[in-house]
């Protein structure tokens, strides 16, 4: 294993969104994570969240099942799952029982609720923690419903990123006091804490609670989408006044408004003027016209655009692999750089593998599978 995580043991229930992704991340930077899977014999090899993952199958429901996994617990650092509260401790692997097998280890738990509070036990996605926290009111147009940001910022910047600051605070923290402890990741949780600013800027009387109003809402006319004369986009963050002068310039604007870019009144103003600059030429003239520049003008790429463009192909972000594009893990480390991901394989399809290097015999093995607690793939055919 290669990467900072080298010879991190983590055990990770099997589930879907930000669970997994975050124990994607744990084995892209160099953890050993192993997945408890409930059947043999699926194939993950297009899974990208399943990438260098080992898998066990195991019937959690079957008799010795709940010591098998208490075995794994006793080698591993963290174990993260992410279903409802309540569901682990009726399997009888809750932390209590987790931590009387290795007190030392740093039990995971990823929700969108919380594992307390009136909703903690209900259904939920990523746009319904958007939708109480706040943070999907300010998003979309003005007069508009909100529009959902795909999942990235609930599931995954409020859960998944969460959950590893939270694990990885844990691992430090246990290196002073040699134990373990329960960290509890919601989504509810992690979105107002990435809110913060937009909080200060409200409580200071510099955010109006209204969609497209704003600085960073598609509000500021120096920050925000324009189409271009090919039906396609161009993307303005020219914030800064430095900045903003160069978009001025590029784009053939009035000089005075220099005076007035702060000026919401005019707001309006500016952004039909540059609406009907930007409607002028083709998307990848503008974006030719900025590049280099600090105007921070930028062609709205599509998916598949997005791995072509020189500076992503450069730095080798995007990989072409055969179930589709794929990212290479990050973030980039000096010394210790991950080893490139291994495509995921079937569920179960490492389970003897990992009995055996945990201590278990061959007859053990087999009798595990016998009982029904253990699912090969070979079973499974």
């Amino acid at each position: 294993m290669a990467g900072p995580l080298a010879g991190l043991k983590v055990i990770e229930m099997a589930g879907l969104g930000p669970c997994p992704f975050a124990g994607q991340m744990l084995a892209d930077l160099g953890g050993e994570v192993v997945v408890i899977d409930r059947d043999a014999g699926g194939d993950f090899s297009g899974d990208i969240n399943r990438r260098g993952k080992k898998s066990i199958a195991v019937n959690l429901k079957a008799a010795g099942a709940r010591e098998l996994v208490l075995s794994l617990c006793r080698s591993a650092d963290v174990l993260i799952e992410g279903f409802r509260p309540g569901v682990m401790e009726r399997l009888g692997l809750g932390p209590d029982a987790v931590h009387a097998a290795n007190p030392a280890l740093v039990y995971g738990r990823m929700t969108g609720w919380g594992q307390s509070g009136p909703l903690a036990n209900s259904a939920g996605h990523d746009i319904t923690y958007l939708a109480i926290t706040g943070a999907l009111h300010a998003m979309g147009e003005a007069g508009k419903p909100p529009v959902p940001p795909l999942n990235l910022v609930a599931d995954y910047g409020g859960g998944s990123m969460f959950l590893l600051a939270g694990l990885l605070a844990a691992l430090f923290e246990r290196s002073k006091s040699g134990k373990g402890q329960v960290v509890d990741a919601a989504m509810v949780d992690g979105v107002p804490a990435m809110m913060g600013l937009v909080h200060t800027m409200l409580g200071a009387g510099l955010w109006q609670n209204r969609r497209e109003s704003n600085l960073l809402d598609g509000g500021a006319p120096f920050y925000r989408c324009y189409a271009t004369a090919d039906g396609k986009f161009v993307a303005v963050g020219a914030l800064e006044p430095q900045f903003y002068a160069i978009l001025v310039e590029k784009t053939g604007l009035d000089p005075a408004w220099l005076r007035r870019q702060m000026d919401t009144r005019l707001w309006a103003e500016q952004a039909a003027a540059l609406a009907a600059a930007f409607a002028g030429r083709s998307r990848d003239e503008w974006a030719a016209l900025f590049e280099g520049t600090d105007g921070c003008v930028a062609a709205v790429l599509d998916l598949e655009e997005a791995a072509r463009h020189p500076h992503n192909a450069a730095r080798g972000i995007f990989q072409r692999q055969p179930h589709g594009l794929a990212a290479a893990p990050a973030p980039r480390f000096s010394r210790s750089q991950p080893a490139v991901p291994v495509q995921a394989g079937t569920s179960g399809g490492d389970g003897r593998d990992i009995l055996s290097q945990s201590g278990f015999s061959a007859s053990e093995i087999d009798e595990l599978e016998r009982s029904g607690a253990l699912r090969l793939v070979e079973a499974a055919k």
